[in-house]
């Protein structure tokens, strides 16, 4: 037998490879900092930063826990009663240990909240974007997915790995959309987007999308991570507030945002969810929610089916933020929705700001860097909550002025060229 011949010589370490890609990020600007940090129950959105000198409290401006309700009283009771009683763990995949009973409560729980007839549970909301998308798509025939340009990436890696055509559209733009519902002819279609898009917190005109969709008999697939809980009469989205639910033939959303826990999971017909749960591999091969997760994930979607008190307050503190960062001329990027971005326009300025925040003022928001928004458009990313207290919004504007002018970032006319760079950027073909 022959030795292999090799164009290159044997590697001496292999490390060199993943040495020299993480140099080549942090070259870029795009390498990633965690701050390490210790949420303490009941006192959100205060947490302990582990900093380099020692433990420090400070306070979460940037957590998408949207209401607090990771440490609302009744879920974290629910989780330990769970644990109590079921054990730590779900045991295995769904197929191999069976249906824990907690999961069939939320799911049972999630078709209610959405109108449709049935659920299904993942262990996250990527994944069931990501095995969702490709599963259903697989199952049609010549199936043609026409997807929003900014879609999220779990969307894009889901329509990938179907397999299926595509095609993309610019965002929100309906006549775009209509110009290539019209192309594709009588075949199969489905069409993806989000309702609100969580870098610049604009929605998606869901109705007339719905109207596209029934005119050119195509399907609807929307992702309502960011306005499950938040929205609508029982927390069920932009789609209930609308009155558009029965439209959409698949809901997708997260409980690990406003409902405060963890997972996944898609509403429909009882035939979609069958199929997803008969052919998805993402389920199938997938350890399931340990019943305690779920059992928490219940009875927080129940609370905020009943509870609007938690939504009226996230609602009067955004409000409270947005207006505070108005009359201080912060270049803030308006938005109809709970994300308040914050414009930089500049990665390593974003980084400084957020650094600098966090050191200086015990405040921690994250920034928000290339690839998750185009370069140019970096900006600091604000979800206020009903637990921030007027108090906490006045040190957040101080504090955000106060960097500002220590780093010489611009005030208010950057948010006059975020708009136009972010189209820019999506005619470039920035996320698709």
């Amino acid at each position: 037998m022959q030795s292999p011949v090799w164009q290159d010589p044997l590697p001496r370490n292999y490390n060199d490879y993943f040495d020299t890609a993480i140099a080549r990020l942090k070259t870029e600007r795009r390498y990633r900092s965690f701050v390490d940090l210790e949420r303490i129950a009941g006192r959100f959105p205060a947490a302990i930063w582990h900093a380099p000198d020692g433990p420090r409290e400070i306070t979460v401006w940037c957590s998408n826990d949207y209401l607090g309700m990771g440490q609302h009283p009744v879920v974290v009771e629910a989780m330990i009663d769970a644990a109590a009683r079921h054990g730590t763990g779900a045991g295995g995949t769904r197929n191999i240990s069976g249906n824990s009973h907690p999961i069939v409560e939320l799911e049972a729980e999630l078709a209610d909240l959405h109108g449709k007839e049935a659920a299904l549970v993942f262990t996250s909301g990527y994944v069931s974007n990501q095995t969702g998308i490709s599963t259903l798509a697989k199952l049609i025939p010549n199936c043609l997915i026409l997807s929003d340009e900014l879609n999220h990436n779990s969307i894009i890696e889901g329509v990938r790995q179907s397999g299926c055509d595509k095609v993309i559209f610019r965002h929100n733009d309906l006549e775009h959309l209509e110009e290539l519902l019209q192309a594709a002819g009588r075949r199969p279609k489905l069409i993806v987007f989000e309702s609100v898009y969580s870098m610049d917190g604009d929605v998606a005109p869901i109705r007339q999308i719905c109207d596209l969709a029934e005119r050119y008999a195509a399907m609807t697939y929307i992702d309502e991570v960011h306005a499950v809980g938040m929205y609508g009469p029982r927390g069920a989205g932009l789609a209930e507030r609308l009155g558009v639910m029965p439209r959409i033939d698949v809901i997708e959303g997260t409980l690990g945002k406003a409902f405060g826990v963890m997972g996944g999971y898609i509403a429909g017909s009882a035939s979609v969810i069958d199929a997803v749960r008969s052919h998805a591999p993402g389920f199938i091969f997938s350890t399931a929610l340990p019943p305690s997760v779920a059992a928490a994930a219940t009875i927080s979607v129940r609370h905020l089916k009943g509870s609007s008190i938690e939504r009226q307050g996230q609602q009067c503190q955004v409000a409270r933020v947005k207006d505070a960062l108005i009359r201080a001329d912060l270049p803030m990027l308006a938005t109809p929705t709970h994300i308040v971005p914050v414009m930089v326009g500049d990665a390593e300025a974003c980084k400084a700001a957020s650094d600098r925040l966090l050191e200086k003022h015990g405040i921690y928001i994250q920034p928000i860097n290339y690839p998750t928004v185009p370069r140019g458009t970096e900006r600091l990313r604000i979800t206020p909550g009903p637990l921030h207290t007027d108090v906490h919004v006045e040190a957040l504007t101080s504090a955000l002025v106060e960097t500002w002018k220590a780093l010489d970032l611009p005030f208010r006319g950057l948010v006059l060229e975020a708009r136009e760079r972010t189209l820019a950027a999506r005619q470039a073909g920035h996320r698709q």
